[in-house]
C-alpha cells in the first residue's frame, strides 16, 4: 500500500474490510479482530489511526511492540493460527501499521475462549446461532450438510427398488452381486453415516423424506399479478418427495402455469413453453442440489404474470461470486448429493448450468442476497405480440378481488414489462366460445364438455389457466385450488367480453 492508497482508504472510512485502531495493548482484543476478518472476506487493520480516519501516528518503538503483539496474537490467541502480514506507512503524523489478513481457509477461527467472531458492518459480533456456526464449518469442509445422519430415520424408510434401479443403471450390476447388505452399500457410497441414512441418502432414495426433512421441499405458488403480497393465487402446491420427484413435480407446476406457443410445431401439438424449458431445468436442478440445508427454509417457486422466481436457501457458497458463476466457476456445497444427482437428474456438475440457462434465455437476473441468506433466479417472461384484448388490473373491493377493465385496445402492443402490472394475451375464438357458455358456477368437467376436450391437462394449459391468469374467470374456492368442490365462474371482466357477443346474437 502506498501513502496515496492509504489516504484513499482513510477517506472512505471504516467498513467490513477496514478497521481503524489507535493502538493495541492486549493480545486477546487483537486476536478477536484478526479472527473476525479471517472468518469474513479478509481485510486490513490500520493501527495508528483514530476512529474518524485521521492518522495519529506511531513511533519506531510502537511498531516493534505491535509487531511482537501481532505475532503472539495470531499464533497463540487464534485457533487455528493465522499468518497476517504487516506494512509500515509513513505519514506526516508518524507511522501507520497496516495489518493484512487474508480470507481464512480453515473457518471458523476462534479466540482462546472458543468464541467465533465475524464482521458486522464496520464492527464485529460474536456468533451464537447454531445455523450460522454450521454454515461456517460447512464452508471449511469440516461439516457437510448432506452427510449429516437423519437421526429418526431407519432402513425401512429407504425405497430399495429405487436404489436398485439407480445402482444397476450406474454400476451395471445389482446390489446383490456386490455381496454387501444395504447399510454397507449406503456407507460405501456415503449415503449413510454411523449406520443411519444421512440427508443425501434420504433425499435421493427415501420413501417419504419430508417426514424427516421438513424443509426439504419446494413451495410453489402462481399469482394472478406481479406482487408477492397479493392475497389471491391461481395455483399452489407443496412439492415433496425424493429429489427426483421434486424436480419432476416442479417442472410440471411450471409447465401447467406458463403459456405455450406454437412455434414451428403442428396445429394440434401442445406447443412449446414461452420460456425455453432448458432454462428452467438448469435453474431448478441448481436450487435442488446446491441449496443450503443448514438454513431452515424451503425452496420457493413463484410464478407471476411477468416473471418466474426460483429462490434457493443460502447465498453462493463461500467466496464464489456472481461474476464467477457466469463464466462457469462452481463450488459444490453438497458434494455427495451432487455426485449422485448427476446420475438421476439432468445435472452435469461442471459449473455449466448457469451459462446454459442464460444461453437458452438471456433474460435472467441472478441475485446473490447474502443479507437475506438466499440466491434468487428471476426469469422474465416474454412480451406478447399482436394483442387483441388488453386487460388492465385495478385494486378494488375489500374482499381481495380485483376490478377488471377491458379497454378493447386492438393492435400490436408490448406485453408486461418488469414494472408493469397490466396483463396482455391473445384471446382466441376458443376462449371466447367457452366464456360465452358460462352462466353461473361450473365444475371443470362441465367446462371440458363445452370445449369438447377430453385431456384435462391440455384443457388447463391451453384454456382454463390463461383465462384465470388474465382475470376473466375465477375460482369459487381460491384457497383450495385442487378441491373436489371447486367451481369456476366469470369475473366482471369476463362478463364484459361476453355481453357484447350475446347482444349481437
Amino acid at each position: 500500500m502506498t501513502p496515496a492508497e492509504l489516504d484513499t482508504v482513510l477517506a472512505r472510512g471504516e467498513d467490513s474490510r477496514h478497521q481503524f485502531k489507535r493502538d493495541f495493548t492486549n493480545a486477546d482484543s487483537l486476536a478477536a479482530e484478526l479472527a473476525a476478518l479471517a472468518n469474513g472476506g479478509g481485510g486490513q487493520i490500520l493501527i495508528g489511526v483514530a476512529d474518524d480516519g485521521q492518522p495519529v501516528g506511531l513511533t519506531q518503538q510502537d511498531i516493534g511492540r505491535l509487531n511482537q503483539l501481532l505475532s503472539n496474537a495470531a499464533s497463540q490467541h487464534v485457533r487455528p493460527p493465522l499468518s497476517p502480514t504487516s506494512q509500515n506507512i509513513q505519514t506526516d503524523q508518524g507511522l501507520v501499521l497496516v495489518v493484512n489478513v487474508a480470507l481464512g481457509l480453515n473457518k471458523p477461527y476462534m479466540d482462546l475462549q472458543g468464541r467465533v467472531w465475524v464482521k458486522n458492518g464496520a464492527d464485529k459480533r460474536h456468533v451464537t446461532a447454531r445455523e450460522e456456526m454450521q454454515r461456517m464449518f460447512q464452508a471449511s469442509g469440516l461439516l457437510q450438510a448432506d452427510q449429516v445422519p437423519v437421526s429418526d430415520a431407519s432402513w425401512a424408510d429407504i425405497d430399495e427398488r429405487a436404489f436398485t434401479r439407480y445402482f444397476e443403471r450406474r454400476y451395471k450390476q445389482s446390489p446383490e452381486q456386490t455381496g454387501l447388505a444395504l447399510p454397507a452399500l449406503f456407507e460405501n457410497l456415503k449415503l449413510a453415516t454411523d449406520g443411519v441414512p444421512n440427508l443425501a441418502g434420504m433425499l435421493l432414495f427415501g420413501k417419504n423424506p419430508e417426514r424427516h426433512l421438513h424443509v426439504c421441499m419446494v413451495a410453489a405458488v402462481c399469482f394472478p399479478g406481479t406482487r408477492l403480497s397479493d392475497s389471491r393465487y391461481l395455483d399452489s402446491e407443496n412439492i415433496q418427495g425424493s429429489l427426483e420427484e421434486q424436480f419432476q413435480s416442479g417442472m410440471g407446476f411450471i409447465k401447467r402455469n406458463l403459456h405455450h406457443v406454437q412455434g414451428n410445431q403442428g396445429f394440434n401439438s401442445l406447443g412449446l413453453l414461452e420460456v425455453p424449458e432448458e432454462a428452467f431445468i438448469e435453474l431448478l436442478v441448481n436450487a435442488l442440489v446446491h441449496r443450503d440445508f443448514f438454513t431452515n427454509a424451503t425452496i420457493r417457486l413463484f410464478i407471476f404474470v411477468d416473471r418466474v422466481e426460483i429462490i434457493s436457501p443460502g447465498p453462493l457458497p463461500d467466496s464464489l461470486t456472481h461474476e464467477q458463476i457466469l463464466t462457469g466457476r462452481s463450488n459444490r456445497r453438497n458434494k455427495v448429493l451432487a455426485e449422485h444427482a448427476a446420475h438421476i437428474l439432468p445435472y452435469r456438475g461442471l459449473g455449466t448450468g448457469i451459462p446454459r440457462a442464460l444461453g437458452a434465455w438471456p433474460r435472467i437476473d441472478l441475485i446473490d442476497e447474502r443479507d437475506g441468506n438466499q440466491f434468487k433466479a428471476v426469469l422474465w417472461r416474454p412480451r406478447s405480440e399482436q394483442v387483441t384484448e388488453q386487460v388492465e388490473r385495478k385494486p378494488a373491493a375489500k374482499n381481495g378481488q380485483v376490478t377488471e377493465q377491458v379497454t378493447g385496445q386492438v393492435g400490436t402492443e408490448s406485453g408486461p414489462s418488469r414494472d408493469q402490472v397490466g396483463t396482455r394475451f391473445q384471446l382466441t375464438q376458443e376462449h371466447r366460445a367457452l366464456l360465452a357458455k358460462i352462466d353461473g358456477e361450473h365444475a371443470i368437467t362441465e367446462l371440458m364438455a363445452w370445449a369438447n376436450r377430453s385431456n384435462r391437462t391440455k384443457f388447463r394449459n391451453q384454456l382454463l389457466t390463461p383465462l384465470l391468469t388474465q382475470g376473466l374467470m375465477e375460482m369459487t374456492i381460491p384457497d383450495k385450488p385442487n378441491s373436489s368442490k371447486q367451481r369456476y365462474r366469470l369475473t366482471p371482466s369476463g362478463q364484459q367480453i361476453v355481453q357484447p357477443a350475446k347482444r349481437d346474437s
